[in-house]
């Protein structure tokens, strides 16, 4: 048996997050990239900054509200970034890429990566005060399935989740499969709560006290968190304001303490009552293309924007020459699978974009429609840049600025859409990157397909040699490349301001603002 960060695949993952000094956005499942040269430093915090003192408050600025607090539902990251603090697994993720046993005290893997044994931590309590139960346990996991439904990835997966005493769970796969681990971050809610979004009760290390949409979430200390010297703070408000220059003004204003994916230009106008923490969104930002809308199903086409677009101008001109330019659909800080050489596939070429548009038959070019939604500054201003880029190969681009809802519904789950640009996260399972592309695919709502892609990644997707894991995720990041899936851009910089009355803010690899490692600093 394997224990703990003995994992087959996973656990050998040692993410080095490449960090920039300019601000960027999470979105729906979000991350962003840029192909070209790159700027890179090592993971910045402020938890080394002042003495900490407990207890006080904080309010954290966010351009978006809440899709759903029901933490089973699929939502943006942005969400997820919030849920992080009251919701836990029975493991959860860490700052460097690794899990800690969380819910759970500990696990082992079978050798063969098809059977996982969890053991309940002694002495867990929910929000409510009621012990964490085995049977919370399986219900969390069997409510999860049934709400992602049978053709989600993780349904294929599970063969079954048995309960084996009061204190063990082992969850069994139909297949080996190394990557499994970070599935099991799904929340552990209780069995009696009948509306987890109405009134969410997690074991995280705030509780929910009140949620008002298009205003605020707010959480206080959960007393009973079973991780001691965590939380320092009594209280978090994570604070909704639409419109992102509303957001600084308020920030400039003291009415807000935290605020991230800031700008290279606001960064440099902000006083001295901040600190400007760098770090990588760990997203790749991209213009997705629809395969299904007619030039864009020729890969001549989808190829003519890839060297129309120049990534560098995106980077510069919006992240101060600070993100990492990407080449597919992955991220640097993934540095065991990522696959450097899809970054210099493509590069800023109108002439050769003139080319292969009339090679495929669209020498005065065509008309084309970017969905952008319009409270994520970042990608409006990328989609301008794109827009103004295109017109100089013939292209005719029309921008749609959409409210987030109005883009997670008809973008992201219904597919209608000829192009967005938009940033993508993934979870610590290097599948997770790139599943989204295969032809069958749920989560493929760029209605993209290629036969190659899909033997490579399932390759990749089922083997327990790691080896050829890490080999066929190099090559299907190359062939999503080489076809142009999408114009791949950047992970962008992300440049947050801190107020100096607190330290501890920290960078994740996945969705999470962890408000648990805040703390005030003795002024």
């Amino acid at each position: 048996m394997k224990k703990k960060q003995l994992l087959s695949g996973v656990m050998a993952l040692l993410l080095s997050a490449s960090l920039c000094a300019c601000g960027g956005s999470k979105t729906a499942e979000g991350t962003s990239e840029a192909a070209g040269e790159s700027s890179e430093a090592e993971t910045s915090n402020t938890l080394s900054e002042g003495t900490p003192v407990p207890g006080g408050s904080v309010v954290y600025g966010m351009t978006q509200d809440l899709a759903s607090l029901d933490p089973h539902v699929d939502t943006d990251a942005g969400t997820r970034d919030v849920v992080f603090n009251l919701y836990e697994g029975l493991v959860k993720p860490t700052s460097d890429g690794g899990f800690i046993p969380a819910v759970a005290s500990d696990y082992t893997i079978s050798d063969d990566a098809k059977t996982y044994t969890f053991t309940l931590r002694d002495g867990i309590t929910f929000h409510d005060g009621t012990p964490v139960t085995i049977e919370d346990v399986k219900y969390s996991i069997d409510r999860y399935a049934e709400i992602q439904g049978e053709s989600s990835a993780f349904s294929s997966l599970v063969d079954s989740v048995e309960v084996q005493d009061d204190k063990t769970l082992v969850v069994n796969l139909k297949e080996s499969y190394s990557e499994f681990l970070p599935m099991m971050t799904i929340a552990i809610i209780p069995q009696s709560n009948e509306d987890p979004a109405g009134n969410p009760i997690g074991t995280g290390p705030f509780k929910y006290v009140s949620y008002t949409p298009g205003q605020n979430l707010e959480l206080e200390k959960y007393d009973g968190y079973w991780q001691e010297g965590v939380p320092s703070l009594d209280s978090v408000e994570f604070k909704f304001i639409a419109d992102v220059d509303t957001a600084f003004v308020e920030l400039q204003a003291g009415t807000i303490d935290i605020l991230k994916y800031l700008t290279a230009a606001q960064a440099e106008t902000l006083g001295d009552d901040y600190n400007i923490v760098q770090g990588s969104m760990n997203l790749v930002h991209a213009m997705y293309l629809n395969s299904a809308y007619e030039p864009l199903s020729k890969t001549e086409v989808r190829q003519a924007l890839c060297y129309a677009v120049d990534r560098d101008a995106i980077n510069n001109f919006i992240f101060g020459g600070k993100s990492h330019i990407i080449g597919s659909h992955m991220i640097p800080a993934m540095s065991k699978y990522y696959e450097p050489e899809a970054e210099t596939v493509y590069s800023y070429d109108p002439e050769k974009a003139k080319e292969l548009l009339a090679d495929a038959g669209y020498a005065d070019g065509f008309d084309l429609e970017i969905t952008v939604p319009s409270s994520y500054s970042q990608h409006v201003d990328s989609a301008q840049i794109i827009a103004d880029e295109l017109s100089q190969v013939g292209i005719n681009v029309t921008l749609n600025q959409v409210e987030w809802s109005t883009w997670l519904q008809d973008v992201y789950k219904g597919g209608n859409f000829q192009a967005t640009v938009i940033g993508f996260d993934g979870t610590l399972a290097p599948s997770d990157w790139l599943k989204k592309y295969v032809t069958d695919d749920a989560k493929n709502f760029m209605h993209y397909s290629n036969t190659e892609y899909d033997d490579v990644f399932n390759t990749a997707y089922t083997t327990v040699d790691d080896d050829v894991k890490v080999e066929n995720y190099k090559k299907a990041q190359m062939i999503l490349a080489e076809d142009a899936a999408a114009v791949y851009i950047e992970d962008p910089a992300n440049l947050v301001a801190v107020s100096k009355k607190f330290g501890g803010y920290t960078f994740y690899p996945t969705a999470a603002e962890d408000m648990s490692l805040l703390y005030q600093v003795e002024q």
